[in-house]
């Protein structure tokens, strides 16, 4: 495949697969170098990476998200399991958070591709995770654990008869299954489910939990009625944020460092299609999240639009506001041409004749397409989390209502230290008439 923009020339466009390749093989060396020099700059990764694999009386917390659930959500759900794992290790116990592997996604389409059992290591930077909160990969999990059995699994589910007198309040309470499970028993009275593609794997016991509240009415349960060392928490979407856009927020959401390599070859593809480099761009990035706090306004950008345009299930979802193709193609030549732009960088999911129909409106258009032999490598994810950069870099950002791929950008955005109005925008429907812009929250350190 090939890059496409009117600004680049054939060797180059020809050149796409090589640069990512070479990319890919020189950033694994690279990548442990760096390793090795992270030591010395996240001494709370150290300590917690001994930690986990010495302490005693360790305990595991692991989660899951309903299955149609796509990458950014799950994301910001990694976000309240974090806080509720402050919360327990608050009172002195010894709880380590389990990454659940990534794959089988909606939105992780691409034909052939090995997309399951995926470590969280190939999408991010497993030292700073652990700067912030104790982790460990799950495939670590089974070799500390002495095996594949995890000892209770808590299916959390809303109550059956919806706030009582209209009334809120925090509460979790054991009750029967409302959904069918997706769990079935084996002759060995163990449960057998997903279990994010190791089958292997199994449940001595499940049971069904309604909650409603923050992520923390989870402390007590597990903490008070849970005497295993491993407890899953599948349909862990169903808890809220306990410090929504507070510092215990973004302390964990700046943790969620992108992998190295990815980022690499997402500068490399700016310096090359886009003109764009930190230095240039007044985007400079410390390695070490705990000592970065960009100054609000400061980060200027690369002379380029970047746009989301989510199309797909989204079309129909979201019809009243998401424009059509003719609609996202005006509203971004006049953005180009307000901020006096000829590049306009496009991270969408069209596909077949839309994206077509879409290089044709927008012939300055450049994109990020790998080939199928690079695509095996990046994955859906790899690709998805290299557009986010790209965007994140962009002198001006706009992207679609209430996507949380758009979302994440804003706040990669506010941790970089870009100018609130170059970054929470979104297009509007057609005949949308109150158009509300996204909401800005503004970073705590």
């Amino acid at each position: 495949m090939a890059y496409n923009t009117m600004h680049v020339p054939v060797i180059c466009v020809a050149s796409t697969h090589l640069f990512i390749s070479f990319f890919l093989f020189i950033v694994v060396v690279f990548a442990a170098i760096e390793t090795l020099k992270c030591e010395d700059v996240f001494s709370a990764s150290r300590t917690a990476s001994v930690s986990i694999s010495a302490a005693r009386d360790l305990r595991y917390l692991l989660y899951d998200v309903n299955p149609p659930e796509g990458f950014n959500l799950r994301r910001d759900v990694y976000i309240r399991m974090a806080s509720l794992v402050k919360t327990l290790r608050k009172d002195g116990d010894d709880w380590v958070l389990v990454l659940p592997p990534w794959g089988r996604l909606y939105h992780w389409q691409s034909p052939d591709i090995h997309q399951i059992r995926i470590p969280w290591g190939e999408f991010f930077s497993l030292t700073s995770l652990q700067a912030n909160v104790p982790v460990i990969e799950y495939e670590d999990f089974i070799a500390e654990n002495g095996g594949l059995f995890i000892d209770q699994v808590l299916v959390l589910q809303n109550y059956a008869e919806g706030w009582t007198d209209g009334k809120w309040e925090e509460k979790a309470d054991e009750r029967p299954c409302i959904e069918k499970l997706l769990y079935t028993k084996d002759k060995q009275g163990n449960y057998r489910g997903w279990f994010w593609g190791y089958e292997e794997t199994r449940a001595r016991n499940v049971t069904c939990l309604s909650a409603q509240g923050h992520a923390s009415i989870m402390a007590p349960v597990l903490q008070k009625n849970f005497t295993g060392n491993s407890v899953m928490l599948d349909r862990a979407e169903t808890l809220l944020h306990d410090h929504y856009a507070g510092k215990d927020y973004w302390d964990t959401r700046r943790s969620m460092v992108f992998a190295k390599h990815l980022r690499l070859i997402g500068d490399d593809f700016r310096a090359k299609y886009l003109n764009s480099t930190d230095d240039r761009d007044h985007t400079l990035y410390n390695e070490d999240w705990t000592r970065m706090q960009a100054k609000p306004g400061s980060a200027k950008g690369g002379p380029y639009v970047g746009v989301h345009l989510r199309r797909k299930d989204f079309i129909w979802g979201h019809r009243d506001d998401v424009p059509t193709l003719k609609g996202a193609a005006k509203k971004i030549r006049s953005l180009m041409k307000k901020h006096k732009l000829q590049t306009v960088f496009v991270a969408t999911d069209a596909e077949g004749e839309e994206l077509r129909e879409l290089k044709r409106l927008l012939p300055d258009m450049v994109r990020f397409e790998p080939s199928k032999e690079d695509l095996e490598l990046l994955r859906d994810g790899g690709v998805a989390i290299i557009d986010q950069w790209i965007c994140t870099h962009a002198r001006f950002f706009i992207g679609t209502s209430v996507s949380t791929f758009s979302f994440r950008i804003h706040e990669e955005r506010e941790i970089l230290g870009f100018d609130p109005k170059t970054t929470y925008n979104r297009f509007c429907g057609d005949s949308e008439k109150q158009c509300e812009q996204p909401t800005h929250w503004k970073i705590v350190y």
